[in-house]
């Protein structure tokens, strides 16, 4: 039954997915073609991107690019989409934005980093041109998921593609995951292999390097995710919304063997419905582990509250871009990009 019905997926998907294929197809060609209009901006930018739907590691990625212009004394502003938030505009984050108002992954990092800007828009460049007018001194804009937008013209760009299901083996949606044309990975600076194993060997990486062809120009890097564990006893129940929970739960179970998932869609909305079956679920647990992005709605609910009534803790697990090839490489990249456009270097 199961081959059967692959089939019938497949007769029903390919030909949509050709449909697809043409008009993003059609979209690059309005682009090429000065039909539709590419915008520079002033500032430098820095894009964080991917070809397919789903997690791919991407803000792990930008608060690794955080951390590293941070200490190596730059000043960054985030611009995310702020995918399923209750507004719309340019809205900059502050005191009082939440998941709601800004979107869950902007709020994650604008609670990680309070100190550096974030702000959503769904038009790039006004986003950037109103953080450029709202913040002073700034040196660059990282923009979360932006590979595909063509109406912005990046100047630095990041495409991510996960080891176990890399672009060139993916199709088209809805057959496959790809939301944008496997030729234009062409257009990315450097490409990183994430969720790669932490076992990997080097021959691994050149079975993967020969299968992507990349041209000379291209930097290929390789990364993996981390998960850190917080210290804490007894067993929990794993509560997430994400694209990909497998990842996270490899990681728990090597330290909670027994620990058990209970999934929602990616970006879930929680509703009390849900916070009471998570709860009659929760009893025969010790402690809720769940992701930072899925922490950021959660907070909106009443499960913190009744957990606590139980004498139980909601626990937000970190997770960070951990790379296996050399990262100096990369940040010399990423470094050498911003000093040779940013204001301090236009400053001097």
């Amino acid at each position: 039954m199961t081959i059967k019905h692959n089939v019938l997926s497949d007769l029903l998907f390919i030909p949509l997915s050709g449909l697809y294929t043409l008009g993003v197809a059609f979209r690059h060609l309005l682009y090429d073609q000065r039909v539709l209009l590419s915008h520079s901006v002033s500032l430098p930018t820095i894009c964080v991107g991917n070809l397919a739907v789903g997690g791919t590691g991407k803000t792990p990625m930008v608060e690794y690019i955080v951390k590293l212009l941070l200490a190596n004394g730059f000043r960054p502003a985030i611009l995310s989409r702020g995918y399923k938030r209750q507004t719309r505009g340019f809205v900059l984050a502050d005191a009082a934005s939440t998941a709601r108002t800004i979107g869950d992954e902007a709020m994650q990092m604008h609670r990680k980093f309070p100190d550096v800007p974030v702000a959503v828009c769904e038009h790039r460049v006004r986003g950037v041109n109103q953080l450029q007018r709202q913040i002073e001194n700034l040196d660059v804009v990282i923009l979360d998921d932006a590979f595909q937008h063509r109406g912005i013209r990046c100047g630095f760009s990041i495409l991510l593609t996960p080891y176990d299901h890399l672009y060139i083996n993916d199709h088209m949606l809805p057959w496959g995951t790809l939301r944008d044309l496997p030729s234009r990975a062409i257009k990315a600076d450097a490409i990183v292999v994430t969720k790669c194993p932490s076992n990997m060997k080097p021959i691994d990486m050149r079975v993967v390097d020969n299968r992507l062809h990349l041209p000379t120009f291209q930097l290929l890097h390789f990364a993996g995710l981390e998960h850190p564990m917080m210290e804490q006893d007894g067993n929990p129940l794993v509560l997430c919304g994400i694209a990909q929970p497998k990842y996270m739960m490899e990681s728990v179970r090597e330290y909670y063997p027994k620990a058990e998932l209970m999934a929602f869609p990616d970006h879930h909305d929680f509703t009390e419905q849900d916070i009471d079956a998570i709860m009659a679920r929760a009893e025969n647990f010790d402690f809720v582990l769940t992701t930072e992005k899925d922490q950021q709605r959660l907070r909106l609910t009443s499960l913190v509250d009744r957990l606590a009534a139980q004498k139980k803790r909601l626990i937000a697990q970190p997770v960070r871009m951990h790379f296996l090839s050399d990262h100096v490489a990369f940040d010399r990249q990423i470094l050498t990009y911003v000093r040779e456009n940013s204001r301090q270097d236009k400053d001097k």
